[in-house]
This record gives C-alpha cells, structure tokens and sequence, in this order.
C-alpha cells in the first residue's frame, strides 16, 4: 500500500515538474539573457547537465554505444537542442518570453508537416486538417492583427519570430531522425550525448562569434547566474527525467497534455515576475492555436483510449 502511494506522489510530483519548470524555463532564459549571450548561455547549460548526466551513466554503470550511435545522439542533440532551444534562447533577446512560449506551441504542427511516413494517416483525418487550419490562423491572429503585443522598438523582432519557427522544423527533424534511426543505449546515456554534443556546438558557435571576447565573469550579476544554474538543474535534469519516468507510467498521450499547459505558464509567470502585457489578441491567439493542437491530436488520443 505504501509503494502505492509513493509511487502516486511520484506521478504527481513529475507532472507538476513537466507541466511548471517547462513552462517557467521562458521566463528563466529572459532572465539569463541580462547578463549572458544566448550562446554562451545554453552551451554551458547542455554541457553541466550532460556532464552530470553521464557521471550518473557511469556510476549506474551503463557504458557508451558504439561510435555509429554516438553519431546518431549527437546529430539529433544538436537538431533537437541547438536547433529548437537555442532558437528560442536568441529570439528572446527582441520578445517577451511569453510571446515565444505562445509561437512554440505551433510544434505540433511540425511534425505533422514533416512526417511524410505518417502523411496517409494524417491528410486522411479531417480533424488534423481542421487542426492546422485553426493553428494557421491562430498565428496570423497574433502576427497580423496583434502587433500590440510586439515591442515595435526592436528591429530584430521579426526575425526572432523566423529563427523560433527556423527552431522548431530543427526540432522536429531531429525528433523525427531519433524516431526512425534509434540508437543501441539506454534513455539516459542517450540523453547525456545530445546534451554534450549540443553543448559544445553552442560554445564552438559562441566562441567564433565572439561572445566570450565581450563577456565578463565578475560583471554578471547573481540573477543570471541563478537563472543559469535553474535551467541546468531543474530545465535540463529534473524535468527531463521526469518525463522519462512518465513515458515509462502513463499513457504518452497524458504525458503530452505539457504542450496545452507550458504557454499558459509562460504567460502567467511573465506577467507576474516580468511585468509583461497580458493584451486580449494575445489571450485568443493562444486559445485558437492550442484549440488547433487538441484537434491535431484528438485522433491521436482516441486510437490509444481504445
């Protein structure tokens, strides 16, 4: 009866940790990037939790794979990682961290778009169809008529909006190249690799662009510091292997449910510690795109329910 309820407050403690930290990572990227580049900021981000990941590896005793499945880790860490996470940390340097969390939830979308094995099943289902429509205009909502929630005094604001969509086609072809060329190591070994390859492409990025050249140590302040170690212990740890346990619990479609909750976190937590405007074309916006994502994958959750 005891490992019953231990193992519940488990399920309860990680979602909580999926459905938050996720979330509230917008804000602590923000909050990073006062003192920090982005670059600079998530290589070593990738490199300490894929260090200490690993370290875990070793104690536990799991060995590396062969070089063929490092490749194929490393390829999709810097796919999933530097292409979708890095993007976000950029873009975030022009935007509020609520607009960026709002554009990512278009995620789904991706991977309907992008996998072709699956285009018989998807292009046959009307409500996946009805789904991209709906996110569609959800973005060309918040894009087109919402330019009350953009910051018209950066420039580079429009291009931050391309780099998050540039990030999350990253994102999903390297899911999708994990997907259908899966490696011979455990969850965790697998994971440390992308994190270390990852890590140091955003340092070999960072130092030849020369964001080390302008950096100072003793000029950064303790918030960005916090900010940092936050997105190391609890972004990059905690929260991804609480999601490993709940794929190993409950049904992925539960698991899932993060995308509907992530954005709703970043909004909330950017207006309350941030200051940042909350406006109406902001709020219907994110209702309609993630409306589009439920209909996305409704199909999806009713094959599994049966």
């Amino acid at each position: 009866m005891r490992a019953v309820t231990n193992e519940r407050w488990n399920i309860i403690l990680a979602f909580t940790a999926v459905y938050v930290i996720w979330g509230s990572t917008y804000l602590a990227i923000q909050i990073g990037l006062n003192d920090l580049p982005p670059f600079m900021m998530s290589g070593l981000r990738f490199l300490v939790a894929g260090l200490i990941l690993q370290c875990w590896c070793s104690w536990k005793g799991e060995s590396l794979p062969d070089k063929k499945s490092i490749w194929r880790s490393s390829l999709a860490g810097v796919l999933m990682l530097v292409g979708g996470v890095v993007s976000v940390a950029w873009a975030e340097q022009f935007m509020s961290s609520s607009l960026a969390a709002i554009i990512v939830t278009l995620l789904p979308f991706w991977f309907i778009i992008l996998d072709k094995k699956q285009w018989p099943f998807y292009f046959s289902n009307k409500s996946i169809i009805a789904g991209l429509v709906l996110g569609f205009a959800g973005v060309c909502i918040l894009l087109g008529f919402g330019n009350s929630s953009l910051h018209a005094n950066h420039s580079n604001q429009v291009e931050g909006i391309l780099v998050i969509f540039c990030g999350g086609i990253a994102w999903t072809a390297g899911s999708l190249y994990a997907k259908y060329k899966p490696v011979k190591a455990s969850l965790l070994v697998n994971g440390s690799i992308q994190l270390l390859a990852a890590g140091f492409f955003c340092i070999l990025i960072s130092w030849t662009i020369g964001e080390w050249n302008h950096f100072s140590f003793s000029g950064t302040n303790t918030s960005s510091w916090m900010a940092l170690l936050y997105l190391i212990v609890m972004g990059s740890l905690v929260t991804y292997l609480s999601y490993l346990y709940l794929l190993k619990k409950r049904p992925a479609a539960q698991v899932s449910t993060y995308v509907y909750i992530n954005p709703v976190i970043a909004v909330l937590l950017g207006a309350v510690m941030a200051n940042e405007s909350i406006s109406l074309i902001k709020i219907i916006a994110l209702l309609i795109i993630l409306a589009g994502v439920l209909l996305v994958n409704l199909p999806k959750y009713q094959l599994r329910s049966t």
